[in-house]
């Protein structure tokens, strides 16, 4: 998510754009208007919004998920549409704030560059002054590039509790207290989901033909999101239980998860679940990053990115088939001396990153745009 900020407007108020993408950019722009707006009252926010932000008090120019899109191949179709959004945006950024020079202008979450086309480090040097990096470990590699980056913290891990209930959980969401429990979060994105739903609800289909007891719940974070798993898992829809949203009751109420790559791996992990972590590109996308070396980094799933090493299993592209998620579920579901190491190791990462991110995050804006609260 970009974050753009001029000098103060007359009387004091505050104006920032603001340019989320999809569900996370979304919820994360949201605290941090929040925060913002707890430092500088008269604040006035617009740009790419979602609805957490607009709920937040952002101005909505263009929806979120209209940048939802992933990939080189699956860019490429939505380019001409894209353009045509970034020039309308540039022109009304302008036009919000013509009297500003030189406007501040702030990456907050880094993309993974350090994990595949690092030369894109050069764009984000040219076209930001500043760099808010989620993880710890990003920091050094834009350092290396001359680029100026800080380290703040994760807004979930503030968020979500350092211990969450079970039992309250399963209450809320009427699962017995004794049942296993599998939460399947196919993605955020309607592409993610249209990639990886089939194989997900195959998994659930095929344990529970081992293991009729097991109960599986599915919250959905769109009703696009909903109506693309729901035709994809109509067989299997019997046994997995859609959830309009409730993503971390769902998280805490597990005892394991299936979970698409993305933020959805870092809510995991932060609700301290054993998880098994499925990723899938198209076939175009994949062949080009192959051929030309693009992807640099051994694992895409943010619990191994962050141990740098295999905590969890993750599968990629053709490794992601429904038996061998399931066998992967299974083997989590069955092993309490690997989930009690597991939790001790995801519960050291999630202090690391509770660090009061948003307020941080507000902070380092308002001192780049040189604003003193």
């Amino acid at each position: 998510m970009s974050a753009a900020a001029g000098e103060r407007a007359a009387g004091g108020m505050l104006r920032i754009g603001f340019v989320a993408g999809e569900s996370s950019g979304d919820q994360l722009g949201a605290a941090l208007i929040d925060a913002l707006r707890a430092r500088v009252p008269r604040l006035e926010c617009f740009g790419v919004a979602g609805p957490r932000m607009i709920a937040a008090g952002c101005e909505a120019w263009a929806n979120a998920e209209e940048l939802a899109v992933m990939g080189l191949a699956e860019v490429l179709r939505h380019l001409p549409r894209l353009l045509r959004l970034r020039r309308r945006l540039v022109e009304r950024f302008v036009a919000a704030r013509p009297q500003a020079r030189g406007i501040c202008t702030v990456q907050y979450v880094s993309p993974q560059v350090w994990a595949w086309r690092q030369g894109r480090v050069r764009t984000i040097g040219r076209a930001c002054d500043l760099v808010l990096c989620l993880l710890p470990f990003e920091t050094s590699f834009y350092e290396s590039h001359g680029v100026r980056a800080v380290f703040v913290g994760h807004p979930l891990a503030d968020q979500i509790a350092l211990d969450t209930d079970r039992g309250a959980a399963r209450r809320a969401l009427q699962i017995p207290e004794d049942a296993k429990v599998i939460a399947i979060l196919p993605g955020s994105r309607v592409s993610e989901v249209a990639r990886l739903g089939e194989d997900f609800a195959g998994a659930a289909a095929w344990i529970a033909a081992q293991r009729p007891a097991v109960e599986f719940i599915a919250p959905m974070a769109t009703r696009a999101v909903r109506e693309v798993f729901e035709r994809q898992a109509a067989a299997a829809l019997p046994r997995i239980r859609l959830t309009d949203g409730r993503a971390r009751e769902a998280l805490a109420a597990c005892n394991v998860a299936l979970v698409a790559s993305g933020t959805a791996t870092l809510e995991t992990l932060l609700s301290q679940r054993p998880m098994v972590v499925a990723y899938r590109l198209s076939a175009a996308t994949v062949f080009v990053a192959r051929r030309l070396a693009l992807v640099k980094s051994p694992y895409m799933a943010l619990p191994n990115l962050l141990a740098g090493r295999p905590l969890v299993p993750e599968f990629f592209q053709d490794e992601v088939t429904a038996q061998a998620l399931g066998s992967a579920l299974l083997r989590e579901l069955d092993d309490p001396a690997r989930t009690a190491t597991l939790v001790a190791q995801f519960r050291r990462m999630h202090v690391e990153l509770r660090t009061s991110a948003a307020e941080r995050a507000a902070n380092a804006i308002l001192e780049c745009a040189g604003i003193r609260a």
